[in-house]
């Protein structure tokens, strides 16, 4: 048996791509997910199962949620471990700055961190941090200059579709009940 976290990409934003966190869990559980736990709106979801293939999950569970709620939603599937290490391999600079926005971007496979970053392009360093772990990319930028960076401009380019992003918060979040179940 196995832990792992699902990240949906664009649920519950906006009005748009409106899932129950609740109707997820519960079509988990009814599709043979154990000890599942969903965290916050925006479609993270904590299972357990005795699949191996991170493939398979990911096509069933995007399978699942086409039939029960009508939508195309692509998502991320990493085991809990993988999160865990991922966080705690996070650069000194990370959600350590109040006056900083902080945020995880995961890369959904079979995008690699590294095409990401060539998409988005160089980070500027007068205003922003971009470091990667795995598929993970670490992006902090001060609140004062956020729109001058040049991740905070993600959302228009190709690279979006294929991450989905949490803030710090989160993340942590995340992998504290990735620790605890």
């Amino acid at each position: 048996m196995r832990r792992y976290v699902t990240l949906l990409r664009g649920i519950n934003v906006g009005g748009k791509n409106q899932v129950s966190m609740k109707e997820l869990k519960e079509l988990f559980e009814e599709n043979g997910f154990r000890d599942v736990v969903t965290y916050i709106n925006s479609g993270n979801i904590l299972f357990s199962s005795d699949h191996l293939d991170i493939e398979f999950l990911k096509k069933h569970c995007e399978a699942l949620i086409s039939e029960k709620f009508n939508l195309e939603i692509s998502l991320m599937i990493l085991p809990a471990e993988e999160l865990i290490k991922s966080l705690n391999n996070a650069p000194d600079w990370w959600d350590v700055d109040k006056e900083s926005k902080h945020n995880a971007i995961f890369v959904i496979p079979p995008a690699t961190a590294d095409e990401i970053c060539k998409e988005v392009g160089e980070p500027k360093p007068e205003y922003e941090k971009v470091a990667g772990c795995g598929q993970v990319i670490f992006w902090s930028a001060p609140l004062k200059t956020f729109s001058r960076t040049r991740w905070s401009r993600i959302v228009g380019t190709p690279a979006y579709n294929k991450a989905t992003i949490r803030n710090a918060n989160t993340a942590k979040r995340l992998a504290e009940l990735c620790r605890k179940l």
